[in-house]
């Protein structure tokens, strides 16, 4: 790992001195490519170099300890040895994450679509729910939103709503969201107080690249006739109309209404270009359209992948078998505990163990619930939240309670 860590911090430092270049501050499209890279590899050399001074600390303590005859000194210093390692090693998984292979969509915006599902006009509000519920997300982590498109129900839902999140790393927190979401409680429609089940579908897409659009010379035929009408100067006079043909698409574009032959080449190949672009955007649409389908599925019950149940104040994700018993705090926006679970089971899953376990440490910067928020002690009502996983008993591992060490419980 020193090796690469070398390597890393002699390439930031070369960005660092492109970056100052004056040739690159001309140059806005090379000042963006080379910010975005500079930018990837800030972390990781601020967290590297913290390492590197924390076991200097350590052992500079140690020698001195070693050396001291005072004996409170050499406590004290002691005491000092053991802070400066201790640091060291959280530094050390810190950067265990940041050097695995990253998503190249993580650093993207969002564009996050939510749509009713089963259950009618509950189906709508809960819709209406979930917007709310990633919007304050949003807010949380200071990122902008900016609503594409909505269509509201009677009732004040959403059948539909299309929301555009603008953040640095706002896919790689989201990207996990997609999926059917299920809500259980009683609905302001309902009457008889029963509680029903509904369901609204959550897509979670990268927001698309400009697409663009290179035209071979070779695959055009450009074709040059006098240009018809109405009289006037330069009509039926010279050749200044222009025909261009695209030989792979077909697309045949035809101008003649400026004067100058040049001009309305010109303005052909706008055309030209503007009709490509079209073709591209909707091939990646249908693309999208077939990823879409595959992340919400058909919207039915049994696809759930979160279940919001208000009577008993609990939200649980059901492919990490996490649960939150505190739901107001999930709707206002906290979903931190489900991101970093998912994120958890994403990137160790396949690890082993011990480089999961003390991986995930390095990335649990708020507390996490345990597994005996599931046990149902919380009942309707409570607004208790999740156990302090800084608690544990004698015997756990570091950080979760003799359950969570046993594994998590999945409470469906």
């Amino acid at each position: 790992m020193r090796e690469r860590l070398e390597e890393i911090e002699s390439r930031y430092e070369d960005l660092s001195r492109e970056l100052a270049s004056p040739d690159v501050v001309g140059d806005p499209a090379r000042l963006r490519e080379l910010g975005r890279r500079h930018s990837e590899l800030q972390e990781i050399v601020r967290v590297s170099r913290a390492y590197r001074e924390a076991t200097k600390q350590a052992e500079e303590a140690r020698l001195l300890a070693r050396q001291e005859r005072d004996p409170e000194m050499a406590e004290y210093l002691r005491q000092e040895e053991v802070a400066a390692q201790a640091s060291a090693e959280e530094l050390e998984r810190r950067l265990e994450v940041l050097l695995l292979p990253k998503d190249p969509n993580d650093d993207k915006d969002v564009v996050l679509e939510i749509r009713a599902g089963t259950g009618g006009q509950e189906a709508s509000l809960f819709a209406s729910d979930l917007y709310e519920m990633y919007r304050r997300y949003a807010e949380r982590n200071r990122w902008k939103t900016d609503v594409l498109s909505s269509s509201p129900s009677d009732l004040g839902g959403f059948r539909e709503i299309v929301l555009e999140i603008h953040g640095k790393g706002a896919y790689s927190r989201l990207k996990h969201e997609s999926g059917v979401h299920r809500v259980q409680r009683i609905p302001v429609t309902e009457s008889g107080g029963r509680i029903h089940t509904s369901t609204a579908t959550v897509a979670v897409l990268p927001e698309a690249e400009e697409v663009d659009v290179q035209i071979d010379p070779e695959d055009l035929d450009i074709d040059v006739f006098r240009s018809s009408g109405p009289g006037g100067q330069s009509v039926n006079t010279t050749d200044s109309a222009v025909r261009v043909t695209h030989k792979p698409t077909g697309i045949v574009i035809s101008v003649q209404e400026e004067r100058s032959q040049r001009q309305n080449k010109e303005k052909a190949m706008r055309y030209l270009r503007a009709r490509l672009l079209k073709l591209a955007q909707e091939e990646q649409q249908r693309r999208e359209a077939a990823t879409r389908k595959a992340q919400v599925g058909t919207g039915e019950r049994s696809e759930k992948i979160r279940t919001y149940n208000f009577p008993q104040n609990r939200v649980t994700d059901h492919r990490v078998g996490t649960s939150v018993h505190n739901l107001p705090e999930v709707l206002a926006g906290g979903l931190d505990t489900f991101v970093e679970a998912l994120l958890e089971q994403d990137w160790f899953g396949a690890r082993p163990p011990t480089l999961r376990h003390t991986a995930w440490r390095a990335l649990a910067r708020r507390p996490r619930p345990c597994s005996c928020t599931t046990s149902g002690r919380a009942g309707p009502g409570s607004t208790r939240g999740p156990r302090d996983s800084t608690r544990r008993r004698p015997g756990s591992s570091a950080g979760l309670c003799a359950s969570d060490a046993r594994g998590r419980r999945s409470n469906t």
